[in-house]
């Protein structure tokens, strides 16, 4: 009999669900495709250092389930909360007709297994079609060759969801016990009389807060982008503190000012159904200033994440092909006051040749003078910029390359080469704030002292370049000066750059750094520090950041954007359900449909907009300081990458104030 009662009353309240289905079934599908990456990695073609990125990025994703799975149970409880608050008179029935809480309780367990597995069920057969989509996205993150790929269904991922989903849905249960357990006859019963009550805020004290939130606010964000210089770990701490409390305190104030100005503008207020609208939306947001600060921040932090997870993961990728022009570079960094041996003869002492594997190179040596820092290569320029930037290091020295060493790079690099005039020197740089901080400098023709030589600025900024192999653009600065300034006994460091002669490149490198690792191991190398990097490297090792940057950040995005649009959402209803009265009232008087329909449209909207705007106001700034941040590895996408995070959130978002609209105009015409 109860299950005949709890499937009856599932098909009678299929609309009151919809959120609940909504929400599960994304839910369940986004924790399937992110946990099946793994599997469809291994299903495709692709190298050694990608699958040990694969291994990584599975162990990053499952500890981030943890997470993922604790914000969702969350969810989950408050979802049934809204369909608890639903059902109450319902509830107030079964007891008048003899029905005990017992059974009750178990009433609500049958209808949560059903729930729970006709969701379950939905969200993998969803998960599964758009695991195979998200399948295209680690194709070309990882640069694989699909030709092996097939349609694939991770068990590992299939029986994760179903154990995490288990114990969620187990925890419903309890919660809904306890609830049923507390319940009382005459409360169920008077629950459709029953409102929140509100507590009016002094107009004057919400204002004063309001400005004094504003205020803090402002110094916030201040001290993130303007102040980026200045900026220490306790000034950053202090500055996310200080936004999360001005923002529960604008929504607090707010709350309180909201109808009061609307009030004060009588045209606007008493046209068409207004003062009831807006009375209904300062209910709403009276009631979840607390909900809103935190749906506004998980907006504002799913927005920062996805944009810039995108902007690392398109920048890196565009870095290489500009950056990585040669396929392998050996790097020497001299310590000892002593000269050791070069590569090539330490090579040749070995028996090998460094250049037979090499089609084409360039070997040459960086020098520095150790009287010539950067500080002293700012000149008159210093102590102002020491100001600016006071947490550079301003006392190490300068590295110093001849310009015909440099152009021989450029040469193999494909790139333009440079024309030093006598007694000139040109900074290369292309790392943001050095470069800023440099071109200060230049701009009326700087002045150094090398090697008790005087050189003038040619230009009067850097020029934008590099030398050592990257990922990314962290050339803090090297100066190029004619070959006759160098003192040659002060070298620094040794360069060997060049181009496999094999076209099978990963043999070649593999070839090559058996050599290199074998030679350098064996040789007497004190005082020295030997490194080598490779375009192969450097690109799996950037692969591996940025597919970890992107399924991070569309894990978690993704996560907070349900949560945040299912909280906004299931509020909504809640309202629309304790509304009904007022609606048919409306009627009565005289109010038609339309007019209805539009005063419950701009509930909606407005709910559903306004921790978006502040979330949206936040990320202005927070996306400047991530442009900062992240400017290492280049920010010229940053705009592209904030588009398709707009596509994202108005999808999802924007589909959960679609389904609120339709489903709380199909709650209010209920009882017509």
């Amino acid at each position: 009999m109860l299950f005949k009662l709890s499937v009856s009353n599932i098909r009678r309240s299929l609309r009151d669900y919809a959120i609940y289905f909504f929400t599960l079934m994304i839910g369940v599908s986004v924790f399937y495709v992110f946990n099946a990456i793994g599997g469809q990695a291994a299903m495709m073609r692709i190298n050694d250092s990608s699958y040990e990125v694969v291994d990584l990025l599975r162990t990053v994703l499952s500890g981030i389930s943890v997470f993922v799975a604790g914000v969702l149970g969350l969810l989950i409880v408050y979802a049934s909360r809204f369909l608890m608050k639903r059902r109450k008179r319902e509830f107030a029935l079964y007891m008048t007709l003899g029905m005990s809480k017992g059974s009750i309780s178990r009433l609500l367990l049958i209808e949560t297994v059903i729930i729970g597995l006709g969701s379950l069920a939905a969200g993998l057969l969803v998960g599964i079609g758009l695991s195979q989509l998200m399948s295209a996205l680690v194709a070309n993150l990882f640069e694989a060759d699909m030709t092996a790929y097939k349609f694939n269904v991770s068990t590992e991922a299939i029986v994760k969801t179903i154990l995490y989903f288990a114990v969620m849905y187990l925890v419903v249960m309890v919660f809904n016990s306890i609830v049923i357990t507390k319940m009382k006859l005459i409360d169920l019963m008077q629950s459709g009389r029953r409102s929140e009550q509100i507590k009016l805020k002094k107009p004057i004290v919400c204002v004063l807060i309001f400005i004094a939130a504003v205020i803090a606010l402002s110094i916030a964000y201040y001290n993130v982008t303007v102040g980026y210089n200045d900026l220490n770990e306790d000034k950053f701490i202090g500055s996310v503190i200080t936004g999360i409390i001005s923002t529960f305190f604008i929504f607090w104030s707010v709350s309180g000012m909201l109808l009061r100005t609307v009030m004060s503008v009588k045209g606007m207020y008493y046209r068409s159904l207004n003062s009831f609208t807006f009375r209904q939306i300062s209910s709403k947001v009276n009631t979840m200033v607390m909900s809103m600060t935190v749906i506004c921040l998980m907006l504002f932090v799913t927005i920062c994440m996805l944009a810039a997870a995108f902007t690392i993961r398109n920048s890196m990728n565009s870095n290489i092909k500009e950056l990585c022009p040669a396929d392998f570079e050996a790097r020497v960094f001299i310590y000892s006051d002593e000269r050791a041996d070069d590569l090539e003869t330490m090579y040749k002492e070995a028996g090998e040749d460094i250049t037979s594997d090499f089609s084409e190179y360039a070997h040459f040596y960086g020098y520095t003078d150790e009287g010539f820092t950067f500080e002293r290569s700012l000149g008159d320029k210093a102590e102002e910029i020491k100001a600016q930037y006071p947490n550079m290091m301003f006392d190490s020295t300068e590295d110093l390359v001849k310009v015909s060493d440099y152009n021989a790079l450029m040469r193999l690099y494909g790139r333009e080469e440079l024309e030093l005039e006598d007694d000139s020197f040109i900074v290369l740089c292309n790392y943001g704030s050095a470069k800023a901080m440099r071109d200060t400098a230049l701009e009326k023709g700087n002045e150094i002292n090398v090697f008790g030589k005087t050189l003038r600025s040619q230009y009067s900024g850097c020029v934008d370049g590099f030398i050592s192999l990257s990922s990314n653009k962290a050339n803090f600065g090297i100066i190029i000066v004619p070959d006759d300034v160098v003192d040659e006994s002060c070298v620094h460091n040794e360069y060997f750059i060049g181009n496999y002669l094999s076209e099978d490149k990963e043999a070649a490198e593999k070839t090559v750094n058996e050599k290199y690792d074998r030679i350098t191991a064996s040789t007497d190398t004190e005082g020295n520090y030997f490194v080598r990097d490779s375009k192969i490297a450097i690109k799996a090792a950037s692969v591996g950041i940025g597919a970890i940057a992107t399924f991070v950040g569309l894990y978690i995005g993704l996560v907070f954007l349900i949560a945040s649009g299912a909280v906004l959402a299931l509020k909504e209803l809640s309202e629309s359900v304790d509304s009904v009265g007022r609606y048919e009232m409306l009627r009565k008087i005289g109010a038609d449909e339309k007019d209805l329909g539009k005063s419950l449209l701009r509930q909606t909207g407005i709910f559903f907009l306004i921790p978006l705007l502040l979330a949206c106001l936040h990320s202005v700034f927070g996306m400047r300081f991530a442009a900062r941040t992240l400017e290492v590895f280049g920010t010229e996408n940053i705009g592209q990458s904030m588009t398709v995070t707009t596509l994202i959130i108005l999808m999802i978002y924007g589909g959960y104030f679609l389904i609120t609209f339709f489903s709380s105009k199909s709650i209010v015409k209920e009882r017509r």
